[in-house]
């Protein structure tokens, strides 16, 4: 299985070196995949490619011309990938849905902490010789209702976590998870009780278009003023505009970010020599209550170990002529 890999980042190399090479021919590629680097997997069965990659219906046409076969996503999410066209070209699709959810749980809260106890300002104040605590005041976590957007994998662990911080949960979403009910004393709810009542929301339902823009201006203002918002889903389930206007009326009091909705083309990259041409970005950097990490909740290494074998069962399965265990159907 000759495979092009797209957007390797050096963080990720010694988790995709196969036990077994005879399986795998891999040609690394710090390329992104657009339609102008789509050639670069001429010769290839597959391509394996990231969230930051191209693979809209025109890329997959180019793809399936230079004849691969396979599209194994080194992600969780697939929208960055136009599965209907893939499915219409016959080209198989892969993702890998499993892996380490507690990476991305344990840095929702590390935003929370981070945000509440104001903890850049603090490192900052400390190393310019500034002692004093003025302007660092946070509150416990203890007794604070925290409102979950999507409790699956990831959004259950994160429930369950910030029960250990006596936290009251209040959820939202689709099914119903019993455990988090009677374990975890969780409330269900709809989405404008569950944001009346919150302290903070922690968001970690897919994008879908139910969801893109779910946290929009009319959402924001049925709020609790000073609400903290934590976002490790999906960038474009808020929109940015309206999170900006949230901030400037104080009625969002703090805002973490690990997902922006126009991340793509942005994160991933070193951009420290240019001048930034994305204004609502530079305009969110430019509150002091705001924290943004680049896309990383990901980045743990049990994460990559699961992440980047899953990757390689998905080819290994297809170089046998066999379906891969996460084929979408």
């Amino acid at each position: 299985m000759k495979t092009t890999i797209y957007s390797t980042f050096p963080y990720e190399r010694p988790y995709l070196e196969p036990e077994n090479k005879e399986d795998f021919e891999l040609l690394f590629r710090e390329e992104s995949l657009t339609k102008k680097t789509a050639s670069l997997a001429k010769g290839s069965d597959a391509v394996a490619i990231f969230t930051s990659d191209d693979a809209s219906a025109d890329v997959l046409e180019e793809l399936k011309n230079l004849g691969i076969k396979y599209i194994a996503s080194r992600s969780m999410g697939l929208d960055h990938i136009d599965t209907d066209k893939a499915k219409e070209l016959g080209l198989k699709v892969a993702n890998v849905p499993h892996y380490s959810p507690y990476s991305v749980a344990e840095h929702s809260v590390a935003l929370m902490l981070a945000l509440n106890r104001k903890l850049i300002t603090a490192s900052k104040k400390v190393r310019e010789y500034d002692f004093r605590l003025d302007g660092l005041v946070g509150f416990n976590m203890h007794g604070k209702t925290v409102g979950i957007l999507g409790a699956g994998e990831i959004g259950a662990i994160t429930a369950k976590i910030l029960f250990g911080f006596g936290c009251r949960l209040i959820i939202y979403d689709v099914e119903e998870d019993r455990e988090l009910v009677e374990k975890y004393e969780a409330e269900y709810a709809d989405l404008d009780e569950m944001c009346s009542k919150a302290d903070i929301i922690s968001i970690h339902a897919p994008l879908t278009e139910k969801t893109k823009h779910l946290v929009n201006k009319d959402l924001i203002g049925k709020m609790k003023k000073g609400v903290m918002i934590i976002n490790a889903g999906r960038g474009g389930i808020c929109k940015t505009e309206d999170l900006i206007e949230g901030l400037k009326s104080e009625k969002i009091g703090y805002l973490g970010l690990d997902v922006y909705e126009h991340e793509k083309g942005l994160f991933f990259e070193d951009r420290s020599k240019e001048v930034l041409k994305d204004d609502l970005f530079v305009r969110l950097l430019g509150f002091k209550n705001v924290i943004v990490t680049a896309h990383q909740a990901f980045l743990t290494k049990e994460a990559l170990q699961d992440n980047m074998q899953g990757t390689l069962d998905n080819l290994k399965a297809w170089a046998k002529n066999e379906k891969a265990e996460n084929e979408l159907k």
